[in-house]
């Protein structure tokens, strides 16, 4: 086999590399425009190798040099989301981006690397796995009334008490981001996570376009659930959705869920990406009531994982950073987390 020639891809390379990732059926997060979000909003710099043959685009492994204060920056494939990895024609051209990455690794002087694949590939050793999370996936009929039939009564029966509390539904950009934001930011401060700042949602509303829509459950003028949905070639894609806890009684939040599959099935899309979660805990239990099914993501990492023999400290400070004063949060919050690759 021919030995592609991989370059750094530049900003005229754009509409190819899109096109490639449509043709593959590659997924949002791997568009041109995560590499222009994340530089924008929080300036880490992208490194998106392109491999070609000839004049053909053969293969895709979009990188982003992470910069943490005080430690060596780490390459990784993609920081923010469930996966970047690889796309490509030919199963030579994957090792052949493997390797140009962890060249690219050495002259950059990183850390490491890391390349978080959505699906396991069949030539890379399982030591070098990093996560034990799934993606989960709901194949979708060709039509929301379809879709509708197939739930079961009691996930329609709470589709429906929003609207029986008259909640109602929005959908729009960036008309909607100041709503769409306060219920994140509320939500991330209760799970005793830093949330992103606003500027990256700009950021993404601005560079996806027509392929990011934000959707806002309300009632009263009062919002009460958002999300943010991103669509590609065959599959809508959720990273980011919150509801407001003083009205879980009323279940906004599956009001929410039901009007992005709806969008993903009016659009004739394949599939819907619920996104990440760990089997077994409340979210993976959420996603499995609409049907979706698990598909365990892999993430590879150069050099291969060290056993962490340090306590786990994240609940502790989870903890903290619920009891931290709103107004802290607000403003520490998003300036701690362009430093979270997660």
């Amino acid at each position: 086999m021919s030995v592609p020639k991989i370059k750094i891809a530049q900003p005229e390379d754009q509409r190819r590399w899109d096109d490639f990732v449509e043709e593959l059926k590659g997924g949002p997060y791997i568009f041109w425009a995560w590499k222009e979000a994340v530089e924008r909003a929080y300036g880490h710099q992208g490194y998106y190798l392109l491999a070609e043959e000839g004049n053909e685009v053969v293969g895709i492994l979009p990188l982003i040099l992470f910069r943490v204060p005080f430690k060596r920056p780490f390459l990784v494939s993609l920081p923010f989301c469930d996966y970047g990895g690889t796309l490509v024609r030919k199963k030579n051209i994957l090792p052949a981006l493997l390797k140009e990455a962890l060249s690219l690794k050495e002259s950059l002087k990183a850390r490491g690397l890391e390349v978080r694949f959505a699906y396991r590939p069949c030539d890379l050793p399982s030591d070098q796995n990093t996560t034990e999370k799934v993606r989960l996936i709901l194949e979708l009929p060709p039509q929301a009334e379809d879709l509708w039939k197939a739930l079961k009564s009691k996930v329609r029966s709470q589709v429906r008490r929003p609207l029986k509390e008259g909640a109602e539904v929005s959908v729009g950009g960036l008309d909607l981001l100041g709503a769409f934001y306060h219920i994140y930011r509320e939500n991330m401060h209760f799970l005793g996570s830093p949330a992103h700042s606003l500027a990256w949602f700009k950021a993404i509303l601005h560079y996806y376009g027509d392929r990011a829509q934000i959707v806002l459950v309300h009632k009263d003028n009062t919002p009460l659930a958002a999300g943010i949905i991103l669509f590609s070639k065959d599959t809508a894609t959720v990273p980011w959705a919150s509801s407001l806890r003083a009205y879980k009684r009323i279940s906004p939040n599956m009001l929410l869920y039901w009007q992005f599959l709806s969008l993903a099935a009016e659009k004739g899309l394949n599939f819907f990406d619920f996104g990440r979660s760990t089997p077994g805990e409340g979210t993976y239990r959420f996603k499995k009531q609409w049907g979706a099914r698990p598909f365990p993501l892999y993430w590879y990492q150069e050099p291969p994982p060290r056993e962490d023999k340090k306590p786990h400290i994240r609940p502790l400070l989870e903890k903290t950073w619920r009891k931290l004063p709103k107004g802290m949060v607000n403003w520490l919050g998003p300036r701690l987390r362009g430093y979270i690759a997660l």
